[in-house]
């Protein structure tokens, strides 16, 4: 049984949002300011990693880390510039 879970942060002055839908097969889904900028698929509960560009001058790249399971899913922001992860906290809709 698949399940959608969905995660939010502001970083740099843009939204970054994840939907990470749960099942046999993991779908994470990036969107930058309400756009589709990333997609990955991974088997089962594997982490899988999503880089994607901010749209500040110039670009900054940034990598999305989504973890499916097992329980919970989580995300996390990792900016290139210092390595540091941020987590991205869950949002209910």
């Amino acid at each position: 049984m698949s399940r959608r879970h969905h995660f939010h942060t502001d970083h740099l002055g843009h939204s970054v949002s994840v939907t990470v839908q749960t099942g046999h097969t993991a779908v994470v889904e990036v969107l930058v300011d309400g756009k589709e900028t990333g997609y990955a698929r991974t088997q089962g509960d594997r982490p899988v990693t999503v880089p994607v560009e901010l749209p500040t001058d110039p670009p900054t790249t940034v990598t999305v880390r989504a973890t499916p399971g097992p329980g919970v899913p989580h995300c996390l922001l990792i900016t290139e510039a210092d390595g540091e992860p941020l987590v991205m906290a869950p949002r209910a809709y």
